[in-house]
């Protein structure tokens, strides 16, 4: 700490952006609250193998990933080591924390607790960006924009605590939708204030980090939950092949293209893509993480049955799906061949959920893992120096 008070300054402003700089330690203690986030979420999932339980796990993941989206982007732009700031990131915390203990119950009897602790969190955000705008007239017109829209949707959330279900949830939908919003109707304000280049990739790569912890999870849980069974630990093995691989997917094309592109082009839509295809991305991952967990905690001598089927294939093809739209509008590396291949494994894998009835646990798994080293691969051979597909353009 700096200073005992001191107002926001823009952090990314030309002499800040031509700096490497990294995450703070207050964002990497910020970022423990959504490891239990995560967890419990997943675990939510896990109790129920269904679209049902699908759809209840994609609307309790929402609000929590755009809490973490929310605080990432206000620090990017705006951090300030002062005080105030620690203590309003630690309200956010306990915010955070609120959300993860009513998750188990997060769409029945604990709805309204999760509700009114994502409220308080929005509603710290909107505190934060009016601080902001107070001590930066520059960014004004942004912080405005986004307090005012953040502001409403915090509101509508605090005002679902005290409707019954299902009109509680419908209030959660109009919500997420303006919060979701707001951003899209401040583009020309973003232009002059895109997000640090360097900073903001790292933050999303240590988000992504979080789910594939999941997955390791899933595998330690599975294991020893069927005591070192030999199908079970090769299976086992298969599972941290996945892992690994979309870990090497991913890092290995992270950079902050969309960020130097929106600023050299003015294309603010890169940076806004880039943001919410991410969503199904995470979402892809930690369901890949149950998936994995549940096929280790199968009977390993009969046929998987077809819910976990499809939530292993197809969580690991939104995530190839997801990957591939960065590649082809260029968010990430920007590259037709790779893309091609992502959404060549999206099918794939969408073919084995479909056509996978009756195969062995070991098996699903042996595929699902094959299809993902095989985009490994790939990009390994294009990476090769004087070798022609390694024309990021091509």
């Amino acid at each position: 700490m700096t200073n005992f008070l001191q107002p926001p300054r823009l952090r990314i402003g030309e002499e800040d952006s031509a700096e490497e700089r990294r995450a703070t330690w207050l964002e990497l203690f910020y970022d423990l609250v959504f490891v239990v986030a995560v967890s419990q979420v997943a675990h939510n999932l896990k109790e129920d193998i269904s679209l049902s339980g699908l759809l209840g796990f994609v609307v309790l993941f929402i609000p929590i990933w755009w809490s973490w989206i929310g605080t990432t982007f206000y620090a990017n732009r705006f951090d300030s080591d002062d005080v105030v700031h620690r203590l309003l990131v630690g309200v956010q915390m306990l915010t955070a924390a609120g959300m993860a203990v009513n998750i188990h119950h997060g769409l029945g009897e604990s709805s309204s607790g999760f509700a009114l602790a994502y409220a308080l969190g929005r509603a710290v955000l909107v505190v934060e960006y009016v601080r902001a705008g107070i001590h930066i007239p520059s960014a004004r017109p942004l912080t405005t924009r986004y307090a005012i829209g953040f502001a409403i949707a915090s509101l509508i959330w605090l005002g679902s605590a005290f409707f019954p279900i299902p009109w509680r949830f419908g209030l959660w939908g109009v919500g997420i939708v303006i919060d979701f919003g707001t951003p899209l109707t401040a583009r020309k304000h973003q232009i002059g204030l895109l997000p640090h280049a360097s900073h903001l990739p790292e933050r999303f790569g240590l988000f992504t980090i979080i789910v594939l912890g999941e997955a390791i999870i899933a595998v330690v849980n599975g294991v020893s939950a069927q005591k070192w069974q030999v199908l079970t630990v090769i299976s086992a093995i298969f599972g941290l092949m996945i892992a690994f691989s979309w870990w090497w997917v991913y890092f290995d094309n992270l950079g902050g293209t969309p960020i130097e592109t929106a600023r050299t082009k003015g294309k603010v839509g890169t940076v806004n893509i880039w943001l919410y295809t991410h969503l199904p991305l995470v979402i892809g991952i930690a369901a890949t993480g149950v998936g994995v967990e549940e096929i280790l905690v199968s009977q390993p001598n009969l046929a998987l049955a077809d819910p976990q089927r499809w939530l292993i294939c197809g969580a690991v093809a939104l995530c190839s799906l997801a990957v591939g739209i960065l590649h082809r509008y260029g968010v990430i590396r920007y590259c037709k061949i790779r893309a091609v291949y992502r959404l060549g494994g999206t099918v794939v894998l969408l073919a084995i959920a479909f056509f996978g009835k009756g195969l062995l646990p070991v098996a699903v798994i042996a595929l699902v893992a094959l299809v993902s080293a095989v985009q490994v691969i790939q990009d390994v051979y294009q990476s090769r120096p004087n070798n022609r597909l390694a024309d990021p353009e091509i």
